[in-house]
C-alpha cells in the first residue's frame, strides 16, 4: 500500500518494501524514505538539515564564479619605490688626479623591484679606471657604465657601485655625472629614479723641473742640483721630488747629503718633500749621492754610466701641463 501526503513545497511519498532473501526464508523490513517530488510550478522542498534541493541526485551545488560585472580579476602586485643617490670625492677635482663616484640604490617597497638596471654616465673628461661590481659592463660609450640586476630586489634592500676615474689634465669643470634606474615593474615614484652630481675642477698649479747633475772630483759621487718652479696660479704646500739614480743600470746610488728639502729613501727611489712653492719663486734642491763599493768606481781610468730621473708633483693639486714635471740626465763618472 502507498500513502501520499502533501507538505509545503512538495510531495512526500511513504512506502513499504519487502523482498525474498534466501532458501525460502522471508524477511520483512519496513523502510521509511523521503523522496522529494517537485510539484507543478517548479517549487522545491527543503529537507531536514537545511540542505538545498531541486537538483539531480548526486550533483553538488556550485558557488557562483566571478562577479555580476564579469570574470574574477587578479589582485595587482604591490609596486616598488626605487631611488638612487650619487656623490663624488673629492668635492673639487684636480687635473690629472683621481675622482671617485659613489652610487647607492634603494627599494623602499612595498613591492619588489623587477629586474632593475642602473645606468651611470661619467663625464667625457674623466677616464674610467675601475668599477667595483663585476656584473657591470661598458655601455654605448666608454664613459657609460651599465649594471643590470639578475634578480628582483625585495623591499628594504639597498646596494651600491663605486666607479673610479682619472681626470684629464685639460679638463674644465664642472664635471657632470648622472645615474638612472629603470625596471620592468611599476614604480609609483619615478621622480627619484635619477640623480646627478656636478664636480668643479680646480686650476691647480703648473710645476716645472730642471736637472743639473755632475760628477764630483773623487769620481765616486754625483752632485745633483734641481730647480723647481711654480708657475701658478695656486700655492703648492706639498710638492714632492722623486729621484731614481742607476749606475750601469743598477740602482746603487746612496744619499749622502740633501739641501733644500727633507729626503728619505723609498725602495730604489729617493723622495724629497719641498717647502711651500709660491707662484713665480723658484726653489733649489741639492743632493749628493754616492755609490759605495762599486767595483768600477774605484778606478780612475774606469767610467760608470749614471742615469738620473726626477719628477715633481703635488698630492693635493693637479697640473694641466705635466710634460715639464720631469727631467732625465745621463753622465759618466
Amino acid at each position: 500500500m502507498l500513502t501520499e501526503h502533501w507538505k509545503p513545497g512538495g510531495l512526500v511519498v511513504m512506502g513499504r518494501v519487502s523482498a525474498r532473501v534466501a532458501a525460502g526464508a522471508v524477511f520483512s523490513a519496513l523502510i521509511a524514505a523521503f523522496v522529494v517530488v517537485t510539484p507543478p510550478g517548479g517549487a522545491t522542498t527543503e529537507p531536514p538539515g537545511g540542505a538545498t534541493t531541486g537538483q539531480p541526485a548526486g550533483t553538488a551545488s556550485e558557488a557562483p564564479v566571478g562577479t555580476a560585472s564579469g570574470p574574477p580579476k587578479k589582485r595587482a602586485a604591490a609596486s616598488a619605490d626605487l631611488s638612487v643617490a650619487m656623490s663624488a670625492t673629492p668635492t673639487t677635482a684636480q687635473p690629472g688626479h683621481m675622482v671617485t663616484y659613489y652610487v647607492e640604490v634603494r627599494n623602499a617597497g612595498p613591492g619588489a623591484a623587477v629586474l632593475p638596471v642602473l645606468t651611470v654616465k661619467i663625464p667625457t673628461q674623466v677616464t674610467v679606471i675601475g668599477v667595483n661590481v663585476a656584473t657591470c659592463r661598458p655601455g654605448a660609450t666608454l664613459n657609460e657604465v651599465i649594471c643590470p640586476s639578475s634578480s628582483d630586489i625585495p623591499a628594504g634592500d639597498r646596494g651600491g657601485v663605486t666607479i673610479t676615474g682619472l681626470v684629464r689634465h685639460g679638463a674644465r669643470g664642472p664635471l657632470h655625472a648622472t645615474a638612472a634606474l629603470t625596471t620592468t615593474g611599476h614604480d609609483d615614484k619615478p621622480a627619484n629614479n635619477t640623480a646627478r652630481v656636478d664636480t668643479p675642477v680646480d686650476e691647480g698649479a703648473d710645476l716645472t723641473l730642471r736637472l743639473s747633475p755632475h760628477a764630483t772630483p773623487s769620481r765616486r759621487a754625483i752632485s745633483i742640483t734641481m730647480t723647481i718652479t711654480n708657475r701658478g696660479p695656486r700655492n703648492v704646500p706639498d710638492a714632492h721630488v722623486q729621484l731614481r739614480t742607476t749606475l750601469d743600470g743598477r740602482p746603487q746610488a746612496k744619499l749622502v747629503q740633501a739641501t733644500g728639502g727633507r729626503c728619505r729613501t723609498a725602495g730604489a727611489r729617493l723622495d724629497c718633500r719641498l717647502p711651500t712653492l709660491r707662484p713665480g719663486t723658484p726653489a733649489r734642491l741639492k743632493l749628493l749621492l754616492a755609490a759605495p763599493g762599486h767595483p768600477r768606481a774605484a778606478s780612475i781610468k774606469a767610467t760608470v754610466k749614471a742615469t738620473v730621473k726626477a719628477t715633481v708633483h703635488s698630492p693635493s693639486l693637479g697640473d694641466r701641463r705635466p710634460a715639464d714635471n720631469q727631467a732625465k740626465a745621463t753622465l759618466r763618472i
